[in-house]
């Protein structure tokens, strides 16, 4: 992002709206730019008890930062695949979803606003709680398994034993059931008309709307890696620990 020299001096609404990102960036710090818009960095920033460098450089870091492509993920092994969307599922829930949350609850919007984000207040605390739900499921299920599959694999339980844990509760059950959670962004989506709005909508609005279909196109991304990449060599994983559990109890 390049900045004036004196971008301290620049507002609030100013910064914002050169870059929707310096949003997130002030929400990480505890600021809620939508309070400031004509208020300087400067002021806000002594105010909060931060400094505007520091701002800057979270900004830069996160620009830079890339996530790895489904082709790169692919070549990794499965341990690291579940660490990476650990990772991601940590992101959503400490500051995706705390970033959208504070916007939906925090705006005070124009008159035209005031029916969309009166829904939105219903609509978005409900597929919060659905989310996190899915993701305490899928960590306490899904990656819980991949984590007793490598065990068997490194030889920690008792053939039988082996057995039984394999047979129970396969990966295959596990992603026929897995729940796309896209049915309340479909709401959101349909609420928002595909996130559309005029060029003259106030900052806050368009703020909101790119956060919010940026966080769908996330989902999605994630979806597709544990549906495309973390299911198939789960799966694998574990045909393989079954062929050779069996492979020994007949042998012995």
């Amino acid at each position: 992002m390049e900045l004036k020299r004196d971008f301290e001096k620049a507002s609030v609404g100013e910064l914002v709206s050169e870059n929707y990102v310096f949003a997130s960036v002030l929400h990480y710090f505890g600021i809620s730019f939508y309070q400031y818009p004509t208020d300087s960095l400067e002021k806000v920033c002594k105010k909060h008890k931060v400094n505007p460098r520091q701002l800057i450089s979270h900004l830069e870091s996160w620009a830079e930062a890339k996530d790895p492509t489904v082709e790169e993920l692919y070549l990794n092994p499965i341990e690291l695949l579940v660490a990476y969307l650990k990772k991601k599922h940590y992101y959503f829930v400490r500051q995706e979803l705390p970033f959208l949350s504070n916007l939906i609850s925090g705006i005070q919007p124009e008159k035209e606003f005031s029916s969309l984000m009166a829904d939105l207040r219903i609509m978005f605390p409900l597929f919060v709680q659905d989310f996190i739900h899915h993701i305490h499921e899928e960590e306490s299920r899904l990656f819980k398994r991949i984590e007793l599959l490598q065990d068997i694999e490194d030889g920690h339980f008792k053939i039988h034993d082996a057995l039984t844990i394999l047979e129970k509760d396969p990966v295959q059950h596990l992603a026929d059931h897995h729940e796309v959670h896209d049915d309340e962004m479909e709401g959101i989506r349909k609420l928002t008309h595909d996130y559309f709005l005029e060029e003259s909508a106030p900052l806050a609005m368009k703020v909101l709307y790119h956060e919010l279909e940026n966080f769908e196109k996330e989902l999605s991304i994630h979806a597709k890696i544990e549906d495309e990449l973390l299911f198939p060599k789960a799966v694998e994983l574990e045909r393989e620990a079954l062929r050779k559990i069996r492979k020994q109890i007949r042998t012995n």
